[in-house]
């Protein structure tokens, strides 16, 4: 890269390998706020704002008046992503995707769920999870579906696809056991999700075949789901949106049609499925390519709950969020107009360097950590305190029962500049106390 008329974010291909953070070095250095200037492929052909920096991503988020998840009079559609999505679609339908007051609202009805001591009562059963998932791995007996795509590599005793096998395996056994969706269908709720993240068939703006089957698929499951929770309700949270009761505009309680749960559930499936696979993922990527942080993890168990923060700081799972600016105003120096897409990008945010020390240093020790892997505000993540406890006990988990962990081939990543994750990501490993060769 010569400079920063070079840059282009709606090229997917500088994503295909990962966060591309050198482009976004040169941004926080020379141009904090920067006017992505209109692209034809860009969604709408329009040009956008890119905030890379620690100090105006919080300015965005503590703003939602000003920054809204929605939209802005004047234009037709809105949301969270660089495509304008129509109104009715996703803005104002879903979660991440509406203001306060009809967001907290919404949000309340599951908020109770994910409070951190209301997770807390999980522990045990994750664990009892972890243990199962590992064990099966160690057996050369992964859990995962055996219906993959073909490019899934023949896996054997001492090795597996981690993402896979383990890093997907735990949030979606324990969002599906949440959200009441039965365990034998979480792997096609892997493979639906997956589809609408990851733009391997297709450009911003663009749809597949795979992704309207995607859309079809668990709309379809939605339904029915919907409709068995409606006649027999259970404990889960789906039940409890279902069956909940929040004011209209005119302030009379009315429980949420299908068209308002589907895209509820949609979201909190993604939500809590994919984040969390690509941070436990990355974490081991991360660990794997600094084993002085893994070897210090060995000597010193108590610096997992720092390291888990760590994780989260340097894997960001969600790259950017965009937001419409409802008025006129001045962030980080420049004059955004009403109506203007503004995006953030968490990565860069974590990894300022105004606010992290060697931000690029990989450091299980590090303290204070203010990185905004989920968010901040308004739409701080839900499921946050539980996608902490889940990657700290995998990482408990593997720090227990192997002492020693390599790749076995080549990762691959997400093409896709919204989410930062993997499809895959093949390891060896050896298992305390095996007798055979070093890796």
């Amino acid at each position: 890269m010569s400079g920063i008329a070079d840059i282009d974010l709606v090229d997917l291909d500088r994503f295909a390998r990962g966060f591309p953070h050198d482009v976004f070095t040169l941004l926080r250095a020379h141009s904090p706020v920067w006017w992505h200037p209109p692209h034809p492929k860009a969604p709408g052909g329009e040009g956008f704002w890119v905030v890379s920096r620690h100090a105006e991503t919080l300015q965005v988020l503590r703003d939602p008046a000003t920054f809204s998840s929605e939209g802005a009079a004047g234009r037709a559609g809105g949301g969270t992503t660089l495509d304008d999505l129509p109104r009715g679609v996703g803005p104002g339908v879903m979660l991440n995707m509406m203001d306060p007051p009809r967001h907290d609202a919404i949000r309340g009805l599951v908020a109770k769920g994910f409070k951190p001591s209301t997770i807390a009562k999980l522990e045990a059963e994750l664990r009892q999870r972890t243990r199962a998932i590992f064990d099966a791995v160690q057996g050369g007996r992964p859990t995962r579906s055996e219906a993959q795509p073909s490019e899934v590599h023949e896996l054997g005793r001492d090795r597996c696809d981690f993402l896979r096998d383990v890093a997907a395996e735990l949030p979606l056994q324990v969002t599906a056991s949440l959200f009441g969706v039965p365990q034998r269908d979480r792997h096609q709720i892997f493979e639906w999700t997956t589809a609408f993240v990851d733009y391997s068939d297709r450009e911003l703006g663009q749809s597949s075949e795979h992704v309207r089957d995607a859309a079809i698929g668990i709309a379809r499951y939605g339904r029915e789901l919907i409709a068995r929770k409606r006649s027999a309700p259970g404990d889960d949270m789906l039940s409890i949106v279902v069956h909940a009761e929040i004011p209209d505009a005119s302030g009379t309680p009315r429980r949420l049609g299908d068209d308002e749960i589907i895209p509820f559930l949609t979201l909190l499936l993604v939500a809590g499925t994919e984040t969390t696979r690509n941070a436990i993922a990355g974490g081991l990527l991360a660990l794997i390519e600094h084993p002085e942080a893994f070897a210090a993890l060995r000597a010193d168990r108590s610096l997992v709950s720092r390291a888990v923060e760590e994780i989260l700081r340097w894997t960001s799972p969600t790259a950017y969020n965009r937001r419409t600016a409802t008025r006129d105003s001045v962030l980080g120096g420049q004059q955004i107009r009403a109506g203007d897409k503004v995006t953030h990008w968490y990565p860069s945010a974590n990894r300022d360097e105004a606010v992290f020390a060697e931000p690029f240093r990989f450091d299980v020790r590090r303290d204070p950590n203010p990185h905004l892997a989920f968010g901040h505000g308004v739409h701080h993540c839900l499921g946050a305190s539980l996608a902490r406890m889940e990657i700290a006990v995998v990482l408990e988990a593997l720090l227990e029962r192997w002492s020693e962990v390599a790749l076995d081939g080549d990762v691959v990543w997400t093409r896709s500049n919204k989410h930062t994750g993997m499809r895959h990501l093949p390891v060896r490993f050896r298992t305390r106390g095996q007798a055979h060769p070093a890796l």
